[in-house]
């Protein structure tokens, strides 16, 4: 067994007091910690978020543009039009986008991220997603994020031309898991995507699921090959089984797994900004949620997400209000 007192303070000298985060072997340990100590690691993560982040919360959230239909075979999800899954195409037009972002606004969100299940955008999904970007900008004060899949270099360019701030291309596990999720595409596909988006100016953010199977090693991994992509936010799922998918029979994620990897990935990445997304509430429920706020999250999605239903935007904000954590307030430089 890890000497456990020993990994904590090395967390809270290198990372806490000099802002490196965790390498694999450490966040193996992180990983492996008793149950007993994860208030002393939510503590010390909640620290690091508090002294290299700050203490606002960002509010988000997500509408689809495209919903189902999509080519690809991620194991996950029922947006993949090659499972058996009671999800359907469905498109929205202009109209209905704006007025989501309007209702995304009032809850005092800055973020909205607008996504679409495909393999990659084409022509027709790209004129819709700058004519969405330039009415949302035009009538809504909020940050317009996207996620549409593989990118080329052109549409990299369209896309951060349009005005999207932040694009989102999950890496969504560890390379060595990534067969075991997906065969339609590789790891590699993405990370060349991300890799464009930061050298077009647009902030990355990408992140993935947790409790699909991988091996504590690989969660660790997972988190360093998202720490060496630099980003502005990692969203964090927790896998919720989908009826008709693959993993539609695979076992919920363990609580106390769940908050050990939020505070792993909080000292692997002290600078970033880590969100609550899909299945914290099956994972997590509301004390969990609760836990994970006070211990390294700093970043969240309220209402609800593509294809499954969150907690009422309410309840998150007023939980927020409870713990007193600020929201951020969005100010645009004119």
């Amino acid at each position: 067994m890890p000497n456990t007192t020993s990994i904590l303070d090395t967390a809270r000298h290198q990372v806490l007091e000099d802002g490196i985060g965790l390498d694999q072997s450490q966040l193996i340990e992180i990983l492996n910690l008793p149950d007993e100590d994860i208030p002393a690691l939510m503590e010390l993560a909640h620290q690091v978020r508090l002294k290299w982040c700050g203490e606002e919360i960002e509010v988000e959230g997500i509408i689809s543009l495209k919903t189902g239909g999509c080519p690809e075979d991620c194991h996950f999800c029922s947006q993949s039009g090659l499972f058996e899954s009671p999800v359907r195409s469905v498109w929205l037009d202009i109209e209905q986008l704006v007025e989501a972002a309007k209702q995304t606004a009032k809850s005092g969100a800055t973020e909205f991220c607008i996504v679409a299940a495909v393999k990659g955008p084409d022509d027709k999904l790209m004129n819709q997603l700058e004519e969405a970007v330039a009415a949302i900008q035009r009538e809504v004060d909020i940050e317009v994020a996207a996620s549409v899949g593989s990118l080329t270099p052109e549409q990299v360019t369209r896309l951060a031309r349009a005005g999207v701030h932040r694009y989102n291309h999950n890496l969504e596990t560890a390379r060595s898991f990534f067969p075991e999720v997906v065969t339609t595409h590789t790891w590699e596909e993405r990370r060349e995507t991300l890799r464009l988006v930061a050298e077009a100016g647009m902030e990355v953010c990408s992140g993935g699921i947790l409790g699909m199977g991988e091996t504590l090693e690989q969660r660790a991994e997972f988190a360093v090959q998202l720490a060496e992509l630099n980003p502005t936010e990692v969203p964090i799922n927790f896998l919720d089984p989908r009826p008709g998918t693959p993993f539609a029979d695979r076992p919920l994620m363990e609580s106390e797994d769940a908050l050990r990897a939020i505070g792993a990935f909080r000292l692997a990445m002290p600078h970033t900004m880590i969100r609550f997304a899909g299945g914290r509430e099956l994972t997590l429920g509301a004390e969990g949620s609760e836990q994970g706020l006070l211990g390294g999250i700093n970043a969240i999605i309220v209402g609800n997400y593509l294809t499954t239903l969150g907690r009422p935007m309410e309840d998150d904000l007023e939980m927020m209000d409870r713990l007193q954590l600020p929201l951020k307030v969005l100010n645009k430089v004119i």
